[in-house]
């Protein structure tokens, strides 16, 4: 008698279904990150503060959906990812819809950061990436890839979308319409992922426990501790862009309509990146790939300095988005589920 049905192996029909759900779920709760950069001149507005002051809400957010990934990741070991993700699309919807009834930039930045980042959108990057990197072996780094891209698919959708909806209806109406999108839609698609992945499925014998790879001669506790000052030396390069476009087109006359777009290309080609990034990762290694897409984003970045005319501006974005994720898939995927040869070795056992 089989221990195991087929809907709960690695590559399985579930396992693609599964992934495309927490695709969605991804792009969604995306909304919290880009939307507090595409409202940031708005707030500025509105209550009267500065541009460092009107980005307390977006530190508080990124802040939170950071150490929030922990604490949602501990859930999802636990409970299972199912837990994490229904409590975080709640908190998610409600903190957007608090945002916009508050009646200062402190209450916007509390129920921003608090409530939409730490315990809302943070449930919908770590503990998806790591769920989806239980379900596959021999595709590991192309699906998480496609997994990963939901937050670039988010920045490629949300900003526009956003931005005219402000225009046309205030970006107060905005968040609260957005708040209660994500609750409707969000928690059905988390109940799609009520099953226990098949690498914590009981197994019908003792299997022998192995001793854990030792990736570039390292203990895996030191090698995430490398990998986390990498990871966040990448994202504080990716975010000055990201954060600032919008902003930095209003201030060179070009409107937050144009920011708006020239993020939406850039994290349109960050999708490809994450993509191709993913399936080379698959070929040539991940320190390989992980040293490419480094030097690639270095690149991109510095060619922001001499070009602020709107054509360049997009093309430099173009670039960026195209080069800024060579961490992403092999740093999921290679350390949280280990190499997919090794898997197919103990497969074979």
């Amino acid at each position: 008698m089989r221990w195991m049905d087929d809907s709960a192996r690695p590559e399985s029909a579930y396992a693609w279904m599964r992934l495309a759900a927490s695709l969605v779920l991804m792009t969604l709760g995306g909304v919290a990150m880009y939307g507090v950069v595409v409202v940031l001149p708005a707030l500025q507005a509105e209550f009267g503060v500065t541009r460092a002051e009107a980005s307390l809400p977006y530190t508080l957010t990124m802040i939170g959906f950071g150490f929030g990934g922990i604490l949602m990741g501990a859930a999802a070991d636990r409970f299972g990812v199912i837990v994490p993700v229904l409590f975080g699309s709640t908190m998610l919807g409600v903190g957007l819809i608090l945002a916009g009834l508050s009646s200062s930039l402190t209450q916007f930045a509390i129920a921003h950061g608090v409530l939409a980042g730490f315990l809302g959108c943070s449930a919908t990057f770590a503990p998806l990436v790591a769920d989806t990197s239980l379900w596959f072996n021999k595709r590991r780094g192309i699906a998480v890839a496609i997994g990963i891209s939901g937050n670039y698919v988010a920045g490629t959708l949300w900003p526009p979308l956003l931005q005219h909806f402000f225009d046309q209806s205030g970006w107060r109406a905005t968040y609260i319409g957005v708040g209660i999108f994500c609750i409707v839609v969000m928690l059905p698609l988390a109940w799609m992922l009520r099953k226990r992945p098949p690498a914590l499925a009981p197994s019908p014998s003792a299997a022998t426990v192995e001793k854990p790879a030792m990736p570039l001669g390292l203990s895996p506790n030191a090698f995430l501790v490398l990998l986390s000052i990498a990871g966040l030396a990448c994202c504080v390069a990716m975010s000055m862009p990201q954060v600032h476009m919008v902003a930095y087109c209003t201030d060179l006359g070009y409107g937050a309509q144009r920011g708006a777009e020239i993020i939406s290309v850039m994290l349109a080609f960050g999708i490809v990146s994450r993509l191709a990034f993913g399936w080379v990762s698959d070929r040539i290694g991940g320190l390989r790939t992980l040293l490419l897409g480094s030097a690639l984003q270095g690149t991109a970045l510095i060619l922001y300095l001499p070009f602020d005319g709107l054509l360049s501006l997009y093309i430099v974005s173009g670039l960026f988005g195209l080069f800024q994720v060579g961490l992403g898939p092999w740093a999921w995927g290679e350390h949280v589920a280990g190499p997919p040869a090794l898997d197919g070795i103990r497969s074979e056992r």
